[in-house]
Order: C-alpha cells, then sequence, then structure tokens
C-alpha cells in the first residue's frame, strides 16, 4: 500500500466542508470536521440517545431564554473544524445562516468515543476557547468536567458520581444532579 505523507495532505477548511455539506456530498453520512480532516462520527445507541434526552430536558428547563440549547447541531470550532457535540449551550440568537462560534458549556455524551472525546475533542474545544467542557462517560458512570484552560488545554478535570451536583459555571444558579442524568 501506498503512503502518503501528512505534509502532502491539504486539510479542508470549514467553509469548504459546509459548501459540500450543502451540495449533498454527505447525504446519510454522519460526519464531522476536526482539524481539517473529516472524521466518521460513532453510532447513537439507546444509552447514549437516552442521555443526551435527560441533558435536553434539565438544560432547556434551566437556561431557556438565558441561552440556546442545541442538541446534535454544528459548532464553528475554527476554520478547520466543526463538530457536532452533542448537547452545546451557545449564546441566545438565531443561527439560522450560520452555525454558533461561541459555547458556554460544551457535551459529549461517552461510551465507544471515549479516547477522542477525552482527548482530541477536548483540546479542539479548549483552543477553541470554550470554558466548561463536559464528558458524560456512560461505561465509568461519571461526568468530568473540564475548565479551566491553559495554553490551549484544560487544566482541570473534576469527575462527579451519582449523589453528586455540578453548578454550570456560566450559571451557577442552574444546578444539575449527576442522578438525573446518568441511571
Amino acid at each position: 500500500m501506498v503512503q502518503i505523507e501528512p505534509q502532502e495532505v491539504r486539510a479542508i477548511r470549514r467553509v469548504e466542508y459546509e459548501k459540500m455539506a450543502e451540495l449533498g456530498l454527505f447525504a446519510d453520512e454522519r460526519i464531522e470536521l476536526l482539524y481539517g480532516a473529516i472524521v466518521r462520527m460513532s453510532p447513537i445507541g439507546p444509552p447514549h440517545d437516552s442521555t443526551v434526552q435527560k441533558l435536553t430536558r434539565l438544560l432547556l428547563r434551566a437556561l431557556d431564554p438565558r441561552a440556546a440549547v442545541r442538541i446534535q447541531g454544528s459548532f464553528a470550532a475554527s476554520d478547520r473544524s466543526e463538530p457536532q457535540p452533542d448537547v452545546a449551550i451557545v449564546p441566545p440568537g438565531e443561527y439560522a445562516d450560520a452555525h454558533p462560534t461561541r459555547a458556554w458549556l460544551i457535551i459529549e455524551v461517552a461510551d465507544s468515543s471515549r479516547a477522542k472525546d477525552r482527548g482530541l475533542k477536548a483540546r479542539l474545544y479548549a483552543e477553541s476557547g470554550v470554558p466548561e467542557y463536559w464528558v458524560v462517560d456512560l461505561v465509568a458512570g461519571l461526568i468530568e468536567v473540564h475548565t479551566d484552560i491553559v495554553a490551549g488545554e484544560y487544566s482541570r478535570v473534576a469527575p462527579f458520581r451519582k449523589g453528586e451536583q455540578i453548578a454550570l459555571l456560566q450559571f451557577p444558579d442552574t444546578v444539575i444532579q449527576v442522578s438525573d442524568v446518568l441511571r
């Protein structure tokens, strides 16, 4: 098999990716743009779907109309990245013409995607200036809260388990019970 050297690969820009999607090139594919590469997304199983549904209900009740709660929508993280986080808490507004470029909180629900969510995506969201990032780890039964960005990385990761609660950084009056998210 012929190998292509990394310096020979041309990264795709977000505007190009969006245009390709608009033209229907990715119809029926679950993909996202990460650091200029088109990456397949993991299939969504019932535990993942149920967890996203619980988070949606809790966050909509607590944050509407102070923030927009976007579910599995695109986030314009950079010129080369447009991930589709499970949940994004973004400033209120109309996003019909462009995906949000700013988020206060991003949540990824992780089962088979744990390594990517803790590594690649954590770095991407930190570099994008997202002040709070949660990884809802369905396998370990905990929620990791990533905060305190230093040099493009989260410097603080705190695990929360059933019986504990998490106050949102941007909305400290909003407290989520871990037991309400994880079964």
